[in-house]
C-alpha cells in the first residue's frame, strides 16, 4: 500500500500534466506573456490543482501523517530565507525562459529523444546537473553551519 499510493498519485499527476497542456512549452510561455498574446487557460489548471491540493494538504497538516500512515513534516510557512528567495527566483526565471517546468520536462525530454530533438534533453540534463551541484554544495556546507542561521540557508 505504501508503494502503491505514490505510484498512483504520480500517474494521476502525470496524466493531469498531459491533459492540461502543461507539457506544451508554447502554452506555458503564452500564459507567462501577460503583456502580449496572453493565454489565461493555465490559470484554470492552477485553480484546479489548488482545489484538489488544499483539502489533502489540510488533512495531512492536521493529522501529521499521509494516507499510508507515513509521518509528514511540513515546512514552516513563516520563515522566508535568502535560500528560498534565490531558489524561487531561479526556478521562475528558468521556467519563464524555457516554458518548461521540471516535472513535465521528463516527458518532454522523452518525446524529444523519440523525435530526435535534443533541446528538451539538454534542459532535463541541466536540471539534473543543478540538483547534483546543490546536493554536493549542501553536503559540503552542512557541517559548518548552525540551524536557522543565514549560513544554514545555503547562501
Amino acid at each position: 500500500m505504501r508503494k502503491a499510493i505514490p505510484f498512483v498519485s504520480g500517474l494521476i499527476f502525470g496524466l493531469g500534466l498531459i491533459l492540461s497542456g502543461m507539457t506544451d512549452p508554447q502554452r506555458i510561455l503564452a500564459f507567462l506573456d501577460v503583456f502580449g498574446a496572453w493565454n489565461p487557460s493555465m490559470a484554470l489548471v492552477m485553480g484546479g490543482a489548488i482545489a484538489v491540493t488544499l483539502p489533502a494538504y489540510t488533512w495531512v497538516r492536521l493529522r501529521g501523517h499521509s494516507v499510508a500512515g507515513v509521518a509528514v513534516t511540513l515546512p514552516d510557512r513563516k520563515t522566508i530565507t535568502p535560500r528560498l528567495l534565490v531558489g524561487s527566483a531561479l526556478f521562475g526565471v528558468g521556467w519563464g525562459l524555457s516554458g518548461v517546468c521540471p516535472g513535465p520536462s521528463i516527458l518532454i525530454a522523452a518525446n524529444g529523444l523519440l523525435a530526435g530533438v535534443w533541446a528538451p534533453v539538454l534542459f532535463l540534463l541541466s536540471v539534473i546537473a543543478g540538483m547534483l551541484l546543490y546536493a554536493a554544495w549542501s553536503r559540503r556546507a552542512a557541517p559548518t553551519t548552525l540551524p536557522g542561521s543565514a549560513q544554514a540557508s545555503g547562501l
